[in-house]
């Protein structure tokens, strides 16, 4: 049995989602973040005017839970080089499996479906916040600091965390990269970028009313074949041709036109 109130934690990393937790995490009375940890003292400097800070080695032994923020790529071998042993320890990714992180300690995850940069304040309460753990108790106690966090919980599996992920990389990575593609074409006729803005906003808020296939719109949904070849035309790039004509089919082979 492992319930406590568990009311200390250590924070390891420094990054994008280090930063954000840290700030929410600060606001809950209730919740205490001793120490964050991290191999760059200069990315330590901002936490060091709120609390302890430290290196891996120096790790605190006192937490109750620690939260580990970064790259996906480190995980296994951050974890496997912690000083802790039977300590609950979880991570913050969306693709790593649970059993990547070291079995000295009690194992979780801690993923906030959500994307963040460092210039950006914004809270977590109404981010999906998506928890796994090998110990009931430890997922209890996950959940009780999830809460506090925001009104969007969920337990789901590390299969079902590692599809979600995928769907997030289509839903806002790639729509970004569209964003910057669309950018470029702008710059190209010396038009801003923020003509599009207006559109880009409704285009993400009536998915609150339809679902995306309802909401499509566009020459590849009415199959208007005369305007996809002019467009095509107008690209002289030909990478933002390929990703074009791949799209454009895309939606016609959804609503069953020929392509």
């Amino acid at each position: 049995m492992y319930f406590c109130r568990m009311n200390k934690l250590v924070l390891i990393g420094t990054g994008n989602v280090a930063m954000h937790l840290f700030r929410a995490l600060r606001e809950c009375q209730d919740l205490e973040v001793i120490q964050v940890v991290g191999r760059d003292p200069a990315a330590r400097a901002y936490f060091g005017s709120y609390t302890d800070t430290a290196a891996l080695p120096e790790i605190s032994q006192q937490g109750d839970l620690y939260l580990m923020a970064v790259s996906d790529d480190t995980i296994a071998t951050v974890s496997r080089n912690l000083p802790l042993e039977g300590k609950l320890l979880v991570h913050t990714s969306g693709s790593v499996p649970l059993e990547a992180l070291t079995e000295r300690c009690r194992r979780g995850v801690f993923y906030p479906l959500q994307t963040f940069s460092k210039n950006r304040h914004l809270s977590l309460r109404e981010v999906p916040l998506c928890l796994e753990a090998e110990d009931s108790q430890d997922l209890v106690q996950l959940q009780r600091i999830a809460n506090r966090l925001s009104d969007r919980v969920y337990q789901i599996g590390s299969e079902q965390r590692r599809q979600l992920h995928l769907a997030a990389v289509f839903a806002n990575n790639f729509t970004n990269h569209l964003y910057y593609l669309s950018q470029q074409i702008l710059e190209g006729a010396s038009l801003p970028f923020d003509m599009l803005l207006p559109l880009i906003g409704e285009t993400a808020a009536k998915l609150q009313d339809v679902s995306p296939h309802e909401a499509q719109t566009g020459p590849a949904r009415r199959a208007d074949e005369g305007t996809i070849a002019a467009h095509r035309q107008l690209l002289k790039d030909a990478t933002q041709k390929d990703v074009y004509t791949l799209l454009s089919n895309s939606i016609k082979q959804t609503y069953g036109k020929k392509l």
